[in-house]
């Protein structure tokens, strides 16, 4: 049985929700996404790794987003006041960068989308241990969600930080306040606005792996609610 947890993060009481026990056979999802192997680098710059999106001819995969997302889709639309969502994207992702070798862009968090109807579903399925998903305030704006109407004063001063910072965010630094954690336990969803400030919390002795039964693996699905009216 999924056991749901809601979070109020931030000043803003942004809602995270956390479904536990999601997929009955986690080890036979591992074995659907090394069948995918090997990913490509995953599109754009702020991904640090691979990531494979799942297409229609690929069958298990398909089955797998379709049996998690009828799963998850009650608990969802309770905790932010859906009728339903539309998926736009699914993809299994492996973190495969080290430390290193980040660009700027890839040391600070960063948001998905400035529509406050863009939630991000993020699936840990393996190799996640000591990781997670960390929520953040910019401590020069104050922004913890990003916006229309905030975006451009979030992107000038994320570029200037982000120059200065060093790895992976861990916790909070002299640019960025962490508001909320969440631990990435297998079998464990996130799922949260794409518009919150996160950053995938990665340890330093993490196995930077492209295999999927040792890296860090996880599901990525992005959705397009459909507010209750």
């Amino acid at each position: 049985m999924v056991q749901a947890t809601q979070h109020a993060i931030g000043t803003g009481g942004h809602g995270v929700l956390v479904l536990d026990g999601v997929d009955e056979s986690i080890p036979a999802v591992v074995e659907t996404a090394a069948a995918l192997a090997p990913f490509p680098p995953a599109r754009g710059v702020a991904y640090p790794g691979l990531r494979r999106t799942i297409t229609p001819g690929d069958r298990d995969a398909v089955a797998y987003a379709q049996r998690t997302l009828r799963t998850v889709v009650p608990a969802i639309n309770a905790a932010f006041g859906l009728n339903g969502f539309d998926l736009l994207d699914a993809s299994f992702s492996l973190v495969t960068a080290p430390p290193d070798s980040l660009i700027p862009m890839q040391r600070s968090p960063h948001f998905d989308s400035v529509d406050p109807d863009y939630l991000a579903l993020l699936h840990y399925v393996g190799g996640t241990e000591g990781s997670g998903t960390g929520f953040y305030r910019q401590r020069a704006t104050g922004i913890e969600r990003v916006s229309a109407s905030n975006v451009a004063q979030f992107v000038a001063r994320a570029a200037q930080d982000a120059e200065a910072a060093q790895g992976y965010v861990a916790g909070s630094n002299a640019w960025f306040e962490q508001i909320g954690f969440v631990e990435a336990v297998p079998n464990r969803l996130v799922v949260y606005r794409g518009s919150l400030l996160h950053s995938g919390i990665i340890p330093a002795d993490m196995r930077f792996s492209a295999n999927p039964r040792d890296g860090r693996l996880t599901a990525n699905f992005f959705v397009r609610g459909r507010p209750a009216r």
